[in-house]
Formats: structure tokens, C-alpha cells, sequence
């Protein structure tokens, strides 16, 4: 009578633990499970849904901002070269203190200029004392300067700034460009294509982080869903291993029968385990994108098998005809950078043609015998010039140029046809992973309604007797892994439906692409200051041809 209470009241506790973890697998949900910092943290975790998510990380996305960088870069190009086509005007003042000057020795010793000097030997004869009348005193001053005179013949220049040793230059210089062979032109339209690769550049690091913060967020969801099936799973096995306990002790099954029970239970432990870890590592990639303390607690909102959520993705997961490989934002860059190669080819010829540019310089200059200048001691020099420059003898310089611009548009226009290649295969895989998502997450439906009745069915078994413990474990792992399943499937067609509807504006992912990318960026970039460069140096030139000429 005994054996008999103690069978019924086992097939009652199979029976309760059987329905409880049923309802668990199948209700459970990601708020659950939380980081293992949020347990620890006396703050209340943060919520956040994927589309706050996404917001976040745009807001603080150092990719995003090195990339607007590249855009503001590449607007100041534009200025540059936009700025040869137009009008050139510059001011211009010095002040000059000459300490010693080789005019100083013309004519006999230097003169003190601070003060009048008496006229030399034997001019100084014709000065009268103050005996002598007022106007006997001006013919001989007048006399005096005729015989300084002619003993220094360079004295007459001391008015033009010989040695002075006080001199102020004030002026302006306009120049303007008249011809340069295609040059101006051929810049303009370089820096163009840069600044619209940089735009380029920036919806596709903008397309890129929406994607990954997609990805990192729904993994997280996932790690959240597979920690609670594993949670739930070991809960069950310590059930069962008591229930086994107890059936033992009362003699109602064999000791293979607990040993089963207790392997079963204590294989569950590293799985949650595993899984606690593999959550707090994709919690910690989605904090990082988001540029949050990864100390911080943080609540996901948005459930990654919600299945509204999921067959309205399902639904919207069109194929657009905006995959065309043409399309895509590499391929796009590629083609502006043969743009970009062709305008330092023209560049690169253009240096065989004579340059001519219209200058003028205007001036003021003073030479005080001491102290600051007055108005009336200014003198004025304008100047207008027609300046041309034509390349005679290089030694090779401009043929090498060119034959490397050559060579760097025929390197432009293979990467465009490789990259469309891989842009063409990588919308294929893109099509072909949604597909497949869509495919795996109608069937998980079936697949997981179809464990839970077979784990229904095998409770019930186990319940009355027919069955053995190890049907009631396989039961469970089928239902464990059909849920785990459609999570998971779920998860791949949230992301592949993202992925394809940001598919123009992401880089290429398929594998073999990334050298080809990044010695695309490593061109373009190598291009902007090869652009940059011959602006400064036409700029140099243009001063160096228009500065005021020294006094």
C-alpha cells in the first residue's frame, strides 16, 4: 500500500514538473535574463528598443564621425581648387632697419644721416660767417652743394633709399590665372569626385552601423532566449533527479535509473554556463556600439521571435531593383575614383602647355631719415605684368607623371569591374540568406508546435508508467532545440531583411572583397593628396609671380 502512494505521488510530481517546464520553453522571455552586472547593480537597468539602439549609436559612432571628417576634407579640396579659377589679392607691410649697407662706402667715409654734415675739403671754403650778408650766406651754401657734388658723384641717389637705413614698404597684389592648359579644370573636377566619395563614404558607415547595431542587439535577444531554455532545461533535470531520488529510496527504480538523472543534471550545468557566457560577451558588443559603460545594466525591449514582429518582416522582405551591383555604394566609390584618376591624367598633360597669368603689384615706400614716416614721404610703385611659363628641358619629369596617371586609370577602371563582380555575388548571397531565413522561420512554427505535443505526449507516457526516463530527456531536448530554432531563426531573418533593404549603401561583404576595398580607399585617398598637393604648388606659384618687387 505503501509502494503504491509513493508510485502516485511520482507520477503527480512528473506530471506538475512536465507542465511547468513546458510552459516555460514555450512563454519564456528575454526579461528574464539580464547581464550578470544588472543582478549586481543597485540601478534600475536601462530599456532600450532597437530602434533607440540604432539612434545611439549613430549619435556616437566614431566611424560616423571620422567619415563626416572625410566630407568636411573633402569640401576644403573643393575650396582649393575652386579658388585657382578666381581673382588672387593680398596685402602686404615691412618695415626694414639697415645696420650696415655697401653704398655706405661710396664717395668717402659713411655720413651720419641723422643730422646735416658740413660739405668735405676744400668745399667747405665757400661757407661765410655770420658777418657776411644774407645773401652772400645762400651763394655760398649754394656753391658748397655744387662742389659736394661733384666730389661724389652717387650722392644724388640719397633720396632714391641707398642705404638708408630706415625704409617702409606698404602694398597690394592681384593676379589672376588666365591660361593653364586644362589644369584648373582637370582639379575641379578631382576634388568633385572626392567630395563625392566622401558622401558616399558616409551613408555607407551610416548603412553599416544600422546593420551591426541590428545584429549585435537581436544577438543579444537570442543569448537572452538561449540562457532561458538552458535555465529552464536544468531546472527540470534537478526535478527529475529528486523525483528519481525519492523513486529509489523507496525502492520504485533501479540505480540505473538514478545514475541516468544524475548525468542528466549535471551535463545541464556547463550548458548554462556557456550560455550565460556567450550572453554577457554579446551584451558587451552591443554596449560597445552603443558607447555605453559596459558596467552599465541594460534591458532589451524588443523580443527577437516576436511573431507579429516577425511575419511582418517576413512580409516586407521584397526583393527591390535596388540591388543592382551598379547600385552598390562601393562600386559607386570605384567609379568615382576613375573620374578622379582620369583628372590627374589631364593634370599630368597639362604641364606641356605654357601657363599665363595677369599680375599687378602696387606699393608705397618711405625712407625716413629718422623716426616715422609723414605723408608726404611716401612714394608710390604700381606695376602691372602678363607672366607666362613654359616647360623647355625636364629630364623626363612630365612623361613619367603621365605614364603614372595612365597606369592609375587603367588600375581605377579593373578595380570598378572586379568590385561590380563581387557586388553582383554579394546581392546574390544576400537574396539567398533571406530566403533562407524566411524558409527556416515558417518551418520552426510547425516544427516547434509539432516538440511541444511529442513532449506532451511523452509526459503523459511517462506519467502512467509506459515509458522510460530517457523518452521523457529526448522529448525535452527535441522541444529545447525546435525552440531554440526558431529563435534563431528568427534572429537571421530580422537581420537578412535589414541587410537587404540597406543593401546599396553597405560595403561589399563577400569574402575576397576586403583587399580589393581597402586599396580602393588607400587610391582615393592617395589621389585627394596628390590633388591637394599640385594645389598648393599651382598656389605657390601664382605668389611667388605676384609679390610685390623689392625696393
Amino acid at each position: 500500500m505503501s509502494s503504491r502512494k509513493n508510485q502516485l505521488r511520482g507520477r503527480t510530481a512528473a506530471r506538475a514538473i512536465g507542465t511547468v517546464f513546458a510552459a516555460a520553453i514555450l512563454l519564456a522571455s528575454p526579461a528574464r535574463a539580464q547581464v550578470a552586472s544588472s543582478a549586481q547593480s543597485p540601478s534600475q537597468p536601462r530599456a532600450i528598443s532597437l530602434d533607440q539602439a540604432v539612434r545611439t549609436a549613430e549619435a556616437q559612432s566614431e566611424a560616423i564621425r571620422i567619415a563626416r571628417a572625410g566630407v568636411q576634407r573633402a569640401e576644403g579640396q573643393q575650396y582649393q581648387a575652386r579658388s585657382l579659377r578666381l581673382p588672387q589679392l593680398g596685402a602686404s607691410a615691412s618695415y626694414t632697419r639697415t645696420l650696415a649697407s655697401q653704398f655706405s662706402s661710396v664717395g668717402g667715409p659713411a655720413v651720419d644721416t641723422t643730422k646735416p654734415a658740413p660739405p668735405p675739403t676744400p668745399c667747405d671754403q665757400y661757407l661765410l660767417d655770420a658777418t657776411a650778408t644774407t645773401a652772400e650766406r645762400l651763394a655760398g651754401l649754394e656753391d658748397a652743394s655744387r662742389c659736394a657734388l661733384g666730389n661724389n658723384p652717387f650722392s644724388s641717389f640719397g633720396s632714391l633709399g641707398f642705404g638708408a637705413k630706415n625704409q617702409y614698404n606698404a602694398g597690394l597684389s592681384f593676379s589672376q590665372n588666365l591660361f593653364a592648359g586644362g589644369r584648373i579644370s582637370a582639379q575641379n573636377a578631382v576634388a568633385n569626385a572626392g567630395r563625392r566619395t566622401a558622401d558616399i563614404e558616409l551613408a555607407a558607415q551610416r548603412a553599416q552601423l544600422r546593420l551591426d547595431v541590428t545584429q549585435a542587439y537581436f544577438d543579444a535577444a537570442l543569448a537572452d532566449r538561449l540562457v532561458a531554455l538552458a535555465e529552464s532545461s536544468a531546472v527540470q533535470t534537478d526535478k527529475v533527479l529528486k523525483q528519481t531520488q525519492l523513486a529509489r529510496t523507496v525502492g520504485n527504480v533501479s540505480e540505473f535509473e538514478l545514475l541516468r538523472a544524475q548525468v542528466s543534471s549535471a551535463n545541464q550545468r556547463p550548458i548554462v554556463i556557456q550560455r550565460q557566457s556567450d550572453r554577457e560577451v554579446a551584451y558587451l558588443r552591443l554596449k560597445q556600439l552603443l558607447n555605453l559603460p559596459l558596467d552599465s545594466p541594460v534591458q532589451l525591449t524588443t523580443i527577437v521571435d516576436d511573431p507579429a514582429a516577425t511575419n511582418s518582416a517576413l512580409e516586407a522582405a521584397g526583393i527591390a531593383s535596388d540591388t543592382a551591383a551598379a547600385d552598390r555604394a562601393t562600386v559607386r566609390q570605384a567609379a568615382e575614383a576613375i573620374d578622379a584618376q582620369r583628372g590627374l591624367l589631364k593634370v599630368a598633360k597639362a604641364q606641356r602647355f605654357p601657363t599665363l597669368a595677369l599680375t599687378s603689384a602696387y606699393g608705397k615706400v618711405a625712407f625716413p631719415l629718422s623716426g616715422l614716416p609723414g605723408s608726404g614721404d611716401f612714394r608710390t610703385n604700381w606695376t602691372v605684368a602678363i607672366a607666362s611659363q613654359f616647360p623647355l628641358f625636364t629630364g623626363g619629369r612630365i612623361k613619367g607623371e603621365q605614364m603614372v596617371a595612365e597606369a592609375n586609370v587603367r588600375e581605377a577602371r579593373a578595380r570598378y569591374d572586379q568590385l561590380r563582380e563581387f557586388a553582383a555575388l554579394d546581392s546574390r548571397v544576400t537574396i539567398n540568406n533571406l530566403l533562407q531565413a524566411g524558409a527556416a522561420w515558417q518551418a520552426s512554427q510547425g516544427t516547434a508546435e509539432q516538440a511541444s505535443r511529442a513532449y506532451s505526449i511523452a509526459e503523459v507516457r511517462y506519467r502512467e508508467g509506459i515509458s522510460t526516463q530517457l523518452e521523457l530527456n529526448d522529448a525535452r531536448i527535441l522541444l529545447e532545440q525546435a525552440v531554440a530554432n526558431r529563435a534563431l531563426a528568427a534572429r537571421n531573418l530580422q537581420v537578412a531583411r535589414v541587410k537587404l533593404a540597406l543593401l546599396p549603401d553597405l560595403p561589399l561583404q563577400t569574402t575576397g572583397t576586403t583587399q580589393a576595398q581597402a586599396q580602393s580607399q588607400a587610391s582615393t585617398q592617395q589621389q585627394s593628396q596628390q590633388s591637394s598637393q599640385q594645389t598648393q604648388a599651382a598656389q605657390q606659384t601664382q605668389q611667388s609671380t605676384t609679390g610685390i618687387p623689392p625696393q
